[in-house]
């Protein structure tokens, strides 16, 4: 009989442990989902001390259960969720998509939208309406194009405010470093059902001073993007405290825009 060797050895061995693992998380699955399942058949003739205690369990089980869900799901499904790759202009130094883009948000929507509301921790509604008539969704991207995972759609129906911007926090990084001789740039796909115009308002707060950029965002070409040159700023290279970005709604009622992507990068100017 030939020998096998070591190394062949223990290779079979591990298989034959881990194939014994996966059977003992069968039985024990199982063995849980029997356990629920009767739980949950019994929780309206229960006593209340019992149910009490496994409505604890529940909720303390439920908790796992959904970060489980949020982590498979997040890389499981396509666009792969969280993905930052996208186009990114020669000499980068900086690059980025909001995390409303990039993966599914806690609470993916907003209705009859108040002031100052945020859907997720880096996006702010603003506006100046006595009866909000407006509504933000955070919807999954299923086009074979798409490279954000998740875009915007934000419903206007009437509209009896002045004004109306998406106000999107940059993080720290996008002010460390941050010189006069950078670009900064935006790109974007817009889908809307009407002709509308948006604006595009960087500011920069250094020290006690905020410089702003406004750019028109040209909704009527292929490649939706806009950049702001810091060169005729009158920014404080080192004061520099945080960035954020206005986008800016002309006549909005009744109207549905769809921001199907929207990333930001910034490079240096090339050297004359």
């Amino acid at each position: 009989m030939w020998a096998i060797e070591p190394a062949k050895r223990d290779n079979i061995r591990g298989k034959m442990t881990n194939l014994g693992k996966k059977l003992v998380a069968s039985l024990l699955h199982r063995r849980t989902l029997r356990r629920w399942s009767r739980a949950a058949r019994k929780a309206d003739t229960v006593d209340l001390p019992e149910l009490r205690t496994q409505r604890g369990h529940a909720r303390r089980l439920r908790h796992h259960l959904d970060r489980l869900i949020y982590i498979a799901e997040s890389r499981l499904a396509l666009p792969m969720i969280g993905s930052t790759a996208f186009k990114r202009p020669h000499g980068s130094d900086w690059s980025w998509r909001p995390e409303l883009w990039r993966g599914p948000l806690p609470s993916p929507g907003l209705s009859t939208v108040q002031t100052k509301s945020m859907l997720g921790d880096e996006v702010t509604l603003f506006h100046d309406c006595e009866r909000s008539e407006l509504t933000l969704r955070q919807l999954r991207n299923r086009r074979e194009a798409d490279l954000a995972p998740f875009g915007l759609r934000m419903d206007v129906f009437r509209f009896d405010g002045s004004f109306l911007s998406l106000v999107i926090d940059l993080p720290p990084e996008a002010a460390s470093g941050l010189k006069r001789k950078h670009l900064l740039r935006m790109d974007a796909i817009v889908e809307m059902e009407k002709p509308l115009e948006i604006f595009a308002r960087l500011n920069i707060k250094h020290g006690p001073n905020t410089e702003q950029i406004v750019r028109e965002m040209p909704l009527h070409e292929e490649d939706i993007l806009v950049e702001f040159d810091l060169a005729y700023t009158n920014l404080n290279e080192k004061r520099v405290d945080r960035l954020w970005l206005d986008l800016i709604f002309e006549n909005p009622e009744m109207s549905q825009v769809v921001l199907r992507d929207l990333t930001f990068s910034r490079r240096p100017r090339a050297e004359l």
